[in-house]
C-alpha cells in the first residue's frame, strides 16, 4: 500500500547536548565552550548544596548561586534574577534543576541575552525549548524566543538518583505530555513524530522501574533519555488544550506544575481522540496499550501518581473559573475550544478533578 506523506516544514533548532552517567565531568568543557567565564548558579532552595557543589567544580569561573527558583517563575523573582547575574557582572546562567529552574534561566536570557547552560535534574523538558513563561497576578504568560534556549545541556542521568520516586513518575507524565500533544500540533512533522512515540515508549517503560529501584542507573538513563526527546518535540511544535489548561490551573491556582500534568494529560487526550486518531494510534503503541487516554492514566494510577485535581489542591468551585479562562485566548486545538466548547471542558475539568478514569 502506497504511503503518502503529509506536507509539512521542519526548522532544527542548535543546541548542544552531552548525555550520560558521569557526564557532569564535562562541566567547565562546557562552560569554556560558551566563552563563559562569570557563570551565575541557578537553583531552588531545596537545591542549593548541589548548586553550590557546582559552583566549587568552576572555581573562579563561578560568579555565584542565586537559590531562589521557585514554581511558575514569577516576575518580581525574575527580576531580582537579573538583577543578581548584573550585580555580579555574570555572563552566562547555569541552571541546575528542574523546570522552575531552567524556566529562571529563560527569564535572565530574555531580558539581558545572556546565555543559558542547562542541567536537568528531572524530565521537565524545559531545557529543550525556547519556551518562556512567567507568572503575574494569577495569570502566567508564555511565549517563544530564540534568545532564551539553553546553548548547551549537560544530562547526567547519576543526578536524578535523589530525585524521589514519585516526583519521578510525575515529572516524568509531564515530559509525556509534550510528546503527546506533539503529535497533533498544528505544525507537526514526520521528525517530530517519531521523536514523540519514541520518547513515550521510553518514559513508559522507564518510569515503573524507577519506582521499583530508584537507583536503578540503566532505568533513569532511560527515563532522562525519553524527557530529553519529549523535550525537543515541545521546543519545535506547538502545543493545544492540555498545555493550555495545566497553565490555567498552574498560574491561576498555583498547582504544582508537574503533578498537574499527571491528571489532566489523560483527560486532554480523552478530548481530542476522536479529532487526532493518528496520534492516539502512536501513543497507544508507545504504551502498549489498546486506548491511549486510559493507558496514561493506568500508567500514572499504578505507579502511584495522583489522578484527582482535589488532591492537589484545586477547589471543585473553580472548574467553572478555569473554563471560562481556558477558553479565552486558546491555543489551537484538533477539536475547537471556544465559548460553545466551555461546557464539554467543565465536564473534562469534572473528572479530572474527581480522578474518574477519562
Amino acid at each position: 500500500m502506497t504511503r503518502i506523506v503529509r506536507s509539512f516544514v521542519y526548522t532544527g533548532q542548535a543546541s548542544r547536548v552531552v548525555f550520560g552517567a558521569g557526564a557532569l565531568e564535562h562541566l567547565e568543557r562546557e562552560v569554556q565552550l560558551l566563552g563563559a567565564s562569570r557563570a551565575l548558579v541557578l537553583c531552588t532552595p531545596e537545591q542549593q548544596l548541589l548548586a553550590e557543589d557546582i559552583a566549587q567544580r568552576l572555581g573562579t569561573r563561578a560568579a555565584g548561586v542565586f537559590p531562589k527558583a521557585v514554581m511558575h517563575v514569577p516576575v518580581d523573582t525574575a527580576a531580582a534574577a537579573v538583577a543578581e547575574a548584573l550585580r555580579v557582572n555574570a555572563d552566562c546562567a547555569l541552571a541546575v534543576g528542574g523546570g522552575s529552574t531552567t524556566g529562571l534561566g529563560k527569564a535572565i536570557a530574555l531580558q539581558s541575552g545572556l546565555p543559558v547552560l542547562a542541567i536537568p535534574t528531572t524530565y521537565a523538558g524545559s531545557e529543550m525549548t525556547p519556551i518562556w513563561g512567567m507568572t503575574e497576578n494569577g495569570l502566567k504568560k508564555t511565549g517563544r524566543d530564540a534568545r532564551v534556549l539553553p546553548r548547551a545541556v549537560i544530562y547526567d542521568p547519576e543526578l536524578t538518583l535523589s530525585l524521589p520516586a514519585g516526583l519521578s513518575v510525575t515529572s516524568g507524565m509531564n515530559a509525556m505530555a509534550h510528546a503527546a500533544e506533539g503529535l497533533y500540533a498544528q505544525d507537526s512533522n514526520p521528525v517530530m513524530d517519531l521523536m514523540a512515540e519514541e520518547g513515550i515508549r521510553a518514559l513508559a517503560s522507564a518510569l515503573p522501574r524507577v519506582r521499583a529501584n530508584p537507583n536503578d542507573v540503566a532505568a533513569r538513563s532511560d527515563a532522562l533519555y525519553g524527557a530529553w526527546l519529549c523535550g525537543l518535540v515541545l521546543g519545535n511544535v506547538g502545543m493545544a488544550l492540555h498545555h493550555k489548561l495545566c497553565h490555567t490551573l498552574g498560574g491561576t491556582l498555583n498547582l504544582p506544575h508537574a503533578e498537574v500534568h499527571t491528571v489532566v494529560l489523560p483527560h486532554a487526550i480523552a478530548f481530542n481522540a476522536q479529532f487526532a486518531p493518528e496520534a492516539m494510534k502512536r501513543i497507544s503503541r508507545a504504551l502498549h496499550h489498546h486506548d491511549a487516554a486510559l493507558g496514561l492514566y493506568e500508567l500514572a494510577k499504578d505507579n502511584g501518581a495522583p489522578v484527582a485535581l482535589r488532591d492537589i489542591g484545586m477547589k471543585r468551585e473553580d472548574i467553572a473559573r478555569v473554563a471560562q479562562i481556558a477558553v479565552q485566548n486558546p491555543y489551537w486545538n484538533p477539536r475547537p475550544v471556544n465559548a460553545e466548547a466551555e461546557g464539554a471542558l467543565r465536564a473534562l475539568l469534572q473528572r479530572a478533578w474527581s480522578g474518574d478514569p477519562p
